[in-house]
């Protein structure tokens, strides 16, 4: 790589390394607002709630990356448009290709990260972040039960706490259980706390009343207790069996025999899910080759690049919509898998033989075979 080439390539390093440090800043803040709630009402100390949100990132990477190089190739390329730099490269005779390869360098780098991001880092934070929500949910930190709310603890409990000192104790409890729609159950006591044991967490209530209707005849049953302890264990149990969803699944995890079709549930949602990560990261090749199309082949326009930039944008948005389109669905139909890795692979191709076989122009009059008069020359 000669001087020129390093110097258009750390131009676009670094413009590459600021949108992207940008966008995914705006979309980390945008969706870490969803849990300030955490902090807010159940005590969540700011470090970890940090590394919480933290631990989406190669989510966000996976989608804003491709676009971020694309943004990095179109501000750099028309920047050396608006300076002239190009029309003294083509002057030299350079071909768009070879002024394009170190954007096209970038994005194969980029790629390759890409697929280590997509295949590993991207499933890892995801399901450590998805254990840890777990985890919050089924501590005994209180996450769901927030003062004066009825709090929908799992399917068919609902607790309800007027107030819940610093220390942990709980005032005005509530619990209302309706697993057995036919016999459902009403608690309430003056006061309790959440304890631990081996079995999970439990409710222990003091000076309280237990009141079930009788299925026979619907006459109310009313029991007083000094002390009950209501069990808590179903949370643990229902958080543990959860089926892990797609995105925190490896690779390996996400494509199975054919013949297994029928026995994992939620099949095609996983092996899309697969195809994607394959193929998403094909994008980079694919966005670079739009801008550098539009930005190096045909004529050079010297009122500027809005209309060329303007057709690049639309392009690229195209693109990333049908990619995303057929993500869902081939959920439904599995004729349009191959269809995921042939729309970069085109668009990538497509767009590069555009830019080879396009013969700008610098602008001004062609010259044309008569002779110029020795005056006009001297002129």
């Amino acid at each position: 790589m000669g001087q020129l080439h390093r110097y258009i390539f750390r131009q676009l390093g670094w413009w590459t390394i600021i949108v992207s440090v940008s966008l995914t800043c705006i979309v980390w803040l945008t969706q870490s607002l969803r849990f300030v709630e955490m902090i807010v009402n159940t005590g969540l100390s700011v470090t970890t709630f940090v590394t919480f949100t933290l631990l989406l990132l190669p989510s966000f990477l996976s989608l804003i990356g491709p676009i971020a190089v694309f943004a990095a190739v179109m501000f750099t390329y028309t920047k050396m448009l608006n300076d002239s730099e190009i029309v003294i490269l083509r002057a030299t005779g350079m071909s768009p290709l070879k002024i394009g390869r170190p954007a096209l360098l970038l994005a194969t780098l980029v790629m390759l990260l890409g697929y280590l991001n997509s295949i590993y880092l991207m499933p890892a934070s995801f399901r450590e972040f998805k254990d840890l929500q777990r985890e919050f949910r089924s501590e005994l930190s209180s996450l769901f039960l927030q003062e004066g709310v009825f709090n929908p603890v799992v399917d068919g409990i609902t607790v309800f706490i007027r107030e819940r000192s610093e220390s942990g104790q709980l005032y005005g409890i509530i619990i209302h259980d309706e697993r057995i729609p036919e016999k459902p159950v009403t608690m309430m006591a003056e006061q309790g706390a959440i304890v631990s044991s081996d079995k999970g967490p439990r409710v222990l209530m003091v000076n309280g009343n237990r009141q079930e209707v009788r299925e026979d005849d619907g006459r109310l049953s009313l029991l007083y207790f000094d002390r009950y302890t209501f069990d808590l264990s179903a949370l643990n149990k229902t958080e543990i069996d959860l089926w892990r969803e797609p995105r925190e699944r490896f690779l390996h995890e996400l494509f199975f025999s054919p013949k297994e079709a029928g026995k994992i549930y939620n099949y095609r949602e996983l092996r899309m899910e697969g195809i994607f990560r394959l193929s998403s990261p094909l994008l980079y090749l694919a966005f670079t080759a739009i801008g550098l199309a539009l930005l190096l082949g045909g004529d050079f326009n010297r009122r500027g690049q809005f209309l060329r930039i303007l057709t690049a944008v639309c392009c690229v948005t195209a693109i990333q919509v049908v990619v995303l389109s057929i993500k869902n669905l081939g959920e439904k139909t599995p004729a349009l898998e191959p269809v995921m890795y042939l729309v970069p692979i085109i668009a990538t191709i497509g767009f590069v033989i555009i830019m080879i076989s396009g013969k700008p122009r610098t602008g001004g009059r062609k010259a044309s075979g008569k002779n110029i008069p020795q005056r006009e020359l001297a002129t």
